[in-house]
């Protein structure tokens, strides 16, 4: 990209940087965070799955904690003053994020005490106290404490001989205070809750009753201390700055760096404290002083600390499947079958999947037949998230020992999933694979298998191509697409790719694939720019995109261009979206709606008009800095025009969707009226077309098994009729 080019880009979009035109990153990833959280409070959604959403909201504010606002915390503790495109700085941000969690936290345990827990308890579900249990019950978790916990248990003291012990990142305490029967002084200890059991302990006396461990803990914990009286215990949690910044210096070893820096991090900074709100006002200066954290940082909480165990309660509870989602299984083209001849099908044409309304299977059929298939020479695939038992792992092994040329590379700094993924790392070196790590300074986020095979007239690659993670579990709840294909261009393409990766070639230009850093954001722009000269000449122009986050200032001041210059343009957008709607003159041609249903949204999508020649580009990449900047993404274009038109067809159900949708106003996300209009619900319309798709092979297959049979017989009876007539001879 030329210099006069880049100057002139800058000119043009100045005047769309406004700060107030952009929201904060942080502020905005809150708001999403609410979304799934109103999904807890909606009456319309099976009660267990309502717990499951409360427990997500739970999960997803921890790790925000752990990441983004321990980031917050290192530009403070640096003097950086610089402020991000809505014009906060860093201390602006926490405060404005610590402001909204208080509010935020009341919500989630309103959600949990005030609706969930009694609706549970009218379906015979209970999560108990102490004070709940029968004779029976009690005489159980006296019993489990005996036999269970006690052994296990360690009393930490602290006085002036044993310094107060180190509290690990997200790990729930009980903070005791006691008084020596002899001494009549007060010393204090510390009970770590121990992650080795299970937080709900089933109760005898009922299928579906729980009790949280921590309460059977404090309600035997005198045991623990001998000689003293336990004045007070209350349950504490920590939540630490988990960012795992890997130095990239030149390393023999960086697999071995990355393991010490996944032990130095569990030592970082404490940015939030969560108190039982009963804990007294002794036992809680204690905790600040000795935590160091700050008064805004500190959580007072009615209830349990760490709702992520209602995760678990659904799974726990027997039964109630009327208080759950209807299962589905996604639908398994039959040229995709591990039993059908998958590279020549994809030979003849592409194939397109939505994941989980495709199933997964045929991903891991494409990998699996690579892996046995005589004629495959060389398997190359990236990895970013797997599963902790993941099949692919097994067949890429397989592959290996096979003799075929199998090449992996594994992401080792995929954010919480770095320990995973050094194991498998060594699991795939040691089955014989060559495993590689990215490149220096970037995370490699694309999503690719390359398979190159010896076809009867000559070598031929064969590819998938993915939005999302090659992770078999979460590819039941998060919605992905796929597309396979041999077209020559993009297997050239990715061929360069991996040479770029695995070594130092530095290819000239690609064909098809579009790779960032750099050459993805300048190929949107393009796009976006070409939309705004087909406005400017009086001719319609539209733009459609879905991703999971827009935050990028340069990409939304693009837009701002665009609509400014009247190209319509809809956004959907599960999480982040830095982007304001209705600014006159600005974004009054630009729609946001957000997506947040049963299945997590993950699939990118890049549509655009170009005067009816509709282009369509499926990409690992959101409009966010890190992917654009600092990370190796893919964006591909969908060339097949039944695969185009099936993309387009895909991206309207969920544009139409008013059921699960919000649309953006104001600042303000808001269900979308839907009053005199058909409720669309799309997710639930992919489901149902899947499950229609699996019934009509259901039938096909009965049909031919009937035909087949008819056949056999109308056949036997033909064999049989010429031996007779052989006999009359």
């Amino acid at each position: 990209m030329s210099k006069e080019y880049l100057n002139n880009e800058k000119k043009e979009t100045k005047p769309f940087r406004k700060t107030e035109y952009f929201k904060n990153r942080e502020l905005s990833w809150m708001d999403f965070n609410d979304r799934v959280l109103e999904e807890a409070r909606n009456k319309d959604n099976p009660l267990l799955e309502r717990i499951n959403f409360l427990g997500i909201t739970q999960s997803n504010v921890d790790e925000f904690f752990m990441v983004r606002v321990a980031s917050l915390h290192k530009l403070i503790a640096a003097d950086i003053k610089t402020t991000d495109a809505s014009g906060m700085t860093a201390k602006q941000q926490l405060n404005a994020i610590n402001k909204k969690e208080h509010l935020a936290v009341e919500k989630r345990y309103s959600t949990y005490l005030r609706s969930l827990l009694p609706l549970l308890e009218k379906n015979n579900i209970y999560v108990k106290e102490v004070s709940d249990l029968n004779e029976r019950q009690y005489e159980f978790i006296r019993r489990y404490f005996d036999d269970e916990l006690y052994p296990v248990l360690t009393p930490m003291g602290d006085d002036a001989n044993r310094p107060f012990p180190f509290i690990a990142n997200d790990s729930l305490n009980i903070a005791v205070r006691l008084k020596d029967e002899k001494e009549k002084e007060h010393d204090y200890a510390t009970v770590r809750v121990p992650n080795i059991f299970k937080r709900l302990v089933k109760l005898p006396d009922s299928d579906n009753s729980f009790i949280l461990l921590e309460n059977i803990i404090k309600e035997f914990i005198g045991k623990l201390f001998d000689g003293y009286e336990v004045k007070e215990s209350a349950c504490f949690r920590v939540t630490r700055d988990m960012d795992l910044d890997v130095a990239e210096r030149d390393t023999s070893d960086f697999l071995r760096s990355v393991q010490k820096q996944l032990k130095d991090r569990e030592h970082g900074k404490v940015v939030r404290l969560e108190i039982e709100k009963t804990m007294s006002d002794k036992l809680r200066h204690r905790l600040f002083k000795k935590l160091s954290v700050d008064s805004d940082a500190v959580y007072e909480i009615s209830g349990p600390i760490d709702l992520t165990f209602l995760k678990k309660l659904s799974g726990a509870v027997k039964d109630h499947d009327d208080l759950r989602y209807p299962s589905f299984k996604g639908y398994v083209d039959p040229d995709l079958e591990l039993s059908s001849d998958i590279f020549g099908n994809i030979r003849k044409h592409d194939y397109l999947v939505q994941h989980p309304y495709d199933s997964f299977d045929t991903v891991l059929n494409f990998i699996k037949k690579a892996a046995h298939d005589d004629k495959v020479l060389a398997i190359k695939m990236t990895l970013y998230r797997v599963s902790g038992n993941s099949p692919i792992i097994k067949y890429l092994g397989e592959a290996a020992q096979a003799g075929k040329q199998v090449t992996v590379l594994v992401e080792v700094k995929a954010r919480f999933d770095e320990q995973n993924n050094v194991h498998w790392a060594r699991t795939l070196e040691q089955m014989g694979c060559h495993v590689i790590y990215g490149l220096k300074g970037l995370k490699t986020h694309t999503k690719i298998t390359l398979v190159i095979r010896r076809d009867e007239d000559g070598i031929r690659r064969y590819l998938h191509l993915g939005t999302g993670n090659y992770n078999d579990v979460t590819a039941h709840f998060y919605t992905d697409m796929g597309l396979f294909t041999s077209a020559r261009e993009l297997g050239v393409d990715a061929t360069n790719l991996f040479n770029m990766l695995s070594g130092y070639s530095r290819p000239p230009y690609f064909r098809q694939l579009r790779i960032s850093p750099k050459y993805i954001r300048e190929f949107i722009n393009q796009k976006i720019d070409n939309e705004i000269e087909i406005a400017k000449a009086g001719r319609h122009a539209e733009i459609h995109m879905k991703m999971n986050s827009l935050s990028d200032p340069e990409i939304i001041a693009k837009l701002y261009e665009a609509s400014h210059a009247g190209v319509k343009i809809h956004l959907i957008i599960r999480g982040i979206c830095c982007l304001r709607t209705d600014i006159p003159g600005i974004s009054d041609n630009i729609e946001v709606h957000s997506l947040v249903g049963r299945l997590l949204e993950h699939s990118r999508i890049y549509y655009f008009y170009n005067d009816g020649n509709d282009e369509i580009y499926l990409s690992s990449a959101d409009m966010m800095k890190r992917n654009l900047n600092r990370r190796v993404e893919t964006l591909f274009p969908v060339l097949q025009p039944d695969l185009k038109q099936r993309v387009i067809s895909i991206y309207n159900e969920m544009w139409q969707d008013n059921v699960k949708a919000r649309i953006l106003h104001d600042d303000i996300y808001s269900t979308i009226d839907r009053r005199g209009k058909e409720a669309v619900n799309s997710q639930e319309y992919f489901i149902h077309e899947a499950e229609k798709k699996n019934q009509e092979l259901k039938e096909l297959r009965k049909k031919q098994a009937r035909n087949s049979d008819t056949f056999e017989v109308m056949r036997r009876e033909d064999e049989d009729l010429t031996l007779e007539e052989h006999n009359d001879e």
